[in-house]
């Protein structure tokens, strides 16, 4: 994956990193953005990136929670919020935690807090009774899409304090997906309904 070190004489671009220039750029990017700054790309994000928020409970230290982030990042969300331990496992984000901005909150009452101050709309993502199937219902431009730990789902104070709960539609005998699969399902729903999509092949 990835370029080898450029060929010289070297474009005159202040966006580029000259030590990857001169040693090639392995960096899980699109190509557009080789031998970028960290910096620079996180810049050019910042100009388009999408009014939706995720957030994560992190109560159990749960793996899924690098997954989650990775798909953030590929939906170019505007923050992802990690609630509960601050130390999460970022091994699945493959390093795309990089070029996003994180928001912590210790705890739940800290995050509504912030997404009452906001303005946000709080939708939380599980099945419990009551979820509207995500499949029929529009959601917020400006939401802060909430996902619990895979098993115990979300806590009951974010359940409570939600503004809409959704959950996923299933036609097996499972009850539930995992997790990371749930959000990205999730979060490309909100690109569907809200993201001005480009036509054509993607590559």
């Amino acid at each position: 994956m990835g370029v080898g070190p450029h060929p010289e004489p070297w474009p005159d671009d202040p966006r580029l990193d000259p030590e990857l220039l001169a040693h090639g750029d392995r960096r899980n990017v699109q190509d557009r953005y080789r031998y970028w700054r960290r910096d620079a790309i996180i810049a050019e994000l910042d100009t388009r990136r999408h009014p939706l928020h995720v957030a994560i409970e992190n109560l159990e230290h749960d793996a899924n929670i690098g997954s989650i982030v990775r798909t953030a990042n590929a939906m170019n969300v505007g923050a992802f919020h990690i609630i509960g331990r601050r130390r999460w496992n970022r091994r699945g984000a493959m390093v795309t935690d990089r070029y996003q901005h994180e928001i912590h909150h210790p705890d739940a009452a800290h995050f509504l807090a912030w997404a009452r101050e906001q303005g946000r709309p709080v939708v939380a993502l599980d099945i419990v009774p009551g979820a509207q199937p995500i499949e029929h219902t529009t959601l917020p431009r400006d939401a802060v899409l909430v996902v619990g730990q895979e098993g115990p789902g979300l806590s009951p104070e974010i359940l409570d304090a939600a503004d809409l709960t959704v959950g996923i539609t299933q036609f097996g005998s499972t009850r539930s997906i995992n997790v990371a699969a749930a959000a990205a399902i999730a979060l490309h729903t909100w690109v569907v309904q809200h993201a001005d999509i480009p036509e054509g092949p993607l590559a």
